[in-house]
């Protein structure tokens, strides 16, 4: 249920052109107050990641980061607290995002340091300027032509600069296999079907190209020279918090959406059981749901 989920509904959040197909277009500023639930319920995640990035980088080496595909700015502001002498570029193609990433900035009196830059990929990648870090979590996958995406963005490294690319591990689950209500395996079937939404909208994208997700070859053929691979663990065990649940809620009813005329009558039934505040049986009340998710992350340098 999460929306950087690699293959469910929403996984990213930058780049995607608007598509033609209505139920795999993404409206990413109405997506705003899910995009920073899940950044917010994620953010461990992301600050584990970030201290592994950087001990991969010479002290005080970082000067310059773009986050590309930076949504609401959560990740671009931790990454200026983890590279206290970078500045901090937060890359997004949506307007109502980087005012949400400016503002999250100034209120973590972070300003002077972050920055926001309006950019569609990989036309815009040129004037990004460089980097010696360069961060994609769940963005390229939004992107037609990924490979060529990648190229553009190595060109932007400088000497010795590292590119980090989060895409790719589990998807999330939330739901023990059997919760007494509809058949067992819900969330299993709900991952069959949005993997077939993930191909539509894939193939939906401007300039779409097929390519083996073959990431660090990927990474090879843009001229870097691959370094680590390394998946990380987000683990929330139930009981949840209020504050969970409400982001669980949030990231289904998305879901339950994306996925109508993909779903059989039953699951879509239950789905709308677990979406109801008022049903003992819904994400709000049940003491069983979790968040355990897995995010895969590649590094890559300049020579």
């Amino acid at each position: 249920m999460s929306p950087h989920d690699h293959e469910t509904p929403a996984g990213g959040h930058a780049h995607g052109g608007h598509h033609g197909h209505d139920t795999t277009h993404i409206d990413w500023e109405e997506f705003a107050t899910l995009l920073e639930s899940e950044a917010a319920l994620s953010l461990p995640l992301y600050e584990e990641v970030a201290h592994w990035v950087r001990e991969q980088l010479p002290a005080g080496s970082v000067r310059r980061v773009l986050d590309i595909g930076s949504g609401p700015g959560a990740v671009s502001c931790l990454l200026a607290e983890v590279f206290p002498q970078a500045e901090v570029v937060a890359v997004d193609a949506t307007p109502g995002l980087l005012e949400l990433a400016r503002a999250r900035a100034d209120r973590t009196g972070l300003g002077d340091r972050v920055g926001t830059r309006l950019a569609e990929l990989p036309e815009g990648i040129a004037e990004l300027g460089p980097a010696d870090l360069v961060w994609a979590s769940g963005s390229l996958h939004h992107v037609g032509d990924q490979r060529a995406v990648l190229t553009g963005l190595a060109g932007l490294l400088r000497p010795g600069g590292l590119l980090a690319l989060l895409e790719g591990g589990l998807p999330a689950r939330h739901l023990p296999r059997d919760i007494g209500i509809g058949r067992p395996g819900l969330e299993s079937r709900l991952e069959a079907a949005a993997a077939a939404w993930f191909a539509d909208m894939r193939a939906a994208l401007p300039g779409a190209k097929p390519e083996v997700e073959n990431w660090r070859a990927l990474l090879a053929a843009a001229g870097l020279t691959p370094t680590l691979t390394r998946s990380f663990l987000l683990d929330v065990p139930a009981p949840v918090t209020d504050a969970v649940r409400e982001g669980l809620v949030s990231g289904l009813s998305w879901q339950r959406g994306a996925l109508e005329g993909r779903l059989d009558a039953d699951d879509a039934a239950v789905l709308d059981r677990l979406l109801d505040p008022d049903d003992e049986e819904g994400l709000m009340h049940r003491p069983d749901c979790f968040m355990l998710a897995v995010r895969t992350v590649h590094t890559a340098r300049r020579g």
